[in-house]
């Protein structure tokens, strides 16, 4: 008799609602609906391209035969170009030395939770937040827990909350800014405050910043890699927002700790990335170019995501037992749905049914934090007006037709 094989304790637990909404949209386009994807982050998928420069450096990197491993750490020169861009642009004080290149983001963040996290321990993170730092905490054996942010103030942090629930497990405290799915831009205050939090306490912090400059008001973000000047810092970034090369998967993770008391958790990322040999070489080299050459393409996407952002929120304000606050970063909205508990049991049966009657993907809001994402969805302004208002049209009338 042959014994059916057993799936991992930490592998079954794993969970990614962005994604995993997709399989319910493919099952329906197979039987031939036309699906309205508003779930993913992807801005190459609707219509902002890959400049031009980056696009020739790959193809040169290719071409004259940069086809090989690089070091794990990754390529000198583009560790130099990431120095060059978080200290000219961010504030930091990082040699290419503390700087570690990943393929995309979300290996950064298995990275860093693989070299913080052993079974018990605590990571505090932003709710709602984006799922792959639950996920990887919760693989490694962590447990997650989310401080609230403020709806009411943007989804501001809410600093008593995070200090409140610090115990003698917590290990990191992570922020996400601007913040995915929120959109908010935290502040200098606040983000000194969540430092000083960190500093009495003698815990590190993580900064995910892969939209900072993706932000609607000028001088709005600041680096918590500027004011950290006390508390040791890992910082996470990427390639795949302000520079289009979603489907290139570049990242990195960058140590800021002058003190040196980060070291062996710096040695544990370094050696994780050692046993998954290197990132793409020839992406590299087109990561060098996409920091280092021009960068006109940003302030142009972030002028029509501006326009899309107003057109998205003025449309939302229109519709029944719906509102949102402003985002001020990144491309998301992430709408309140004023009727949970009465016309729908959860958000996941709001997506799911609003999915199946209209062909419109969006992701349900727990699916970014069991509390303080419940009764919301996320939805992407990437798509020209005439999507979005397909969209939000088809959207207007299931609200209507259901209230």
């Amino acid at each position: 008799m042959q014994l059916a094989a057993k799936v991992s304790r930490r592998a079954h637990g794993v969970e990614y609602a962005i994604r995993d909404v997709m399989v319910k949209a493919e099952e329906l386009r197979r039987r031939g609906k036309k699906i309205l994807s508003l779930n993913i982050g992807d801005p190459v998928k609707y219509g902002f391209d890959t400049p031009a420069h980056v696009k020739r450096a790959l193809e040169k990197a290719v071409a004259s035969g940069v086809n090989y491993y690089s070091p794990s750490e990754g390529m000198k020169e583009l560790r130099e170009a990431v120095a060059e861009k978080e200290n000219r642009v961010n504030g930091a004080h990082i040699t290419p030395e503390n700087i570690v290149i990943t393929t995309g983001i979300s290996e950064a963040i298995l990275f860093l939770m693989g070299a913080v996290v052993d079974s018990g321990d605590e990571v505090l993170l932003p709710g709602p937040c984006y799922p792959p730092y639950m996920a990887y905490v919760k693989f490694f054996e962590g447990k997650a827990v989310a401080y609230r942010t403020i709806e009411e103030r943007g989804w501001a942090p809410d600093l008593s909350d995070l200090e409140s629930k610090i115990t003698s497990r917590t290990r990191l405290i992570a922020i996400v800014n601007p913040n995915n799915p929120c959109g908010s831009v935290y502040s200098q205050s606040e983000l000194r405050k969540i430092l000083d939090v960190a500093a009495a306490h003698d815990i590190p912090v993580a900064a995910d910043e892969i939209y900072d400059r993706i932000v609607f008001d000028d001088g709005a973000f600041t680096s918590a890699a500027s004011l950290a000047k006390d508390v040791p810092l890992i910082g996470l970034n990427g390639f795949s927002k302000a520079h289009l090369m979603t489907g290139w998967r570049l990242g990195y993770l960058y140590l800021q700790d002058p003190d040196g008391r980060l070291a062996q958790v710096w040695d544990g990322i370094q050696r994780l990335s050692r046993v998954r040999i290197s990132a793409s070489t020839p992406v590299q080299l087109a990561g060098v170019e996409a920091l280092r050459g021009p960068q006109d393409h940003i302030r142009d996407m972030v002028e029509k995501l501006r326009k899309r952002r107003d057109y998205s929120l003025r449309r939302i304000s229109e519709i029944p037992a719906l509102s949102a606050s402003e985002p001020r970063g990144a491309f998301y909205l992430f709408p309140k749905i004023e009727c949970i508990g009465t016309k729908w049991k959860s958000d996941e049966e709001f997506v799911t049914e609003l999915l199946r009657d209209t062909g419109v993907l969006v992701v349900h809001g727990s699916g970014f934090d069991p509390t303080y994402g419940k009764d919301h969805f996320r939805a992407v302004f990437l798509p020209d007006e005439t999507m979005l208002g397909e969209a939000f049209d088809a959207i207007e009338d299931f609200m209507k037709r259901h209230l």
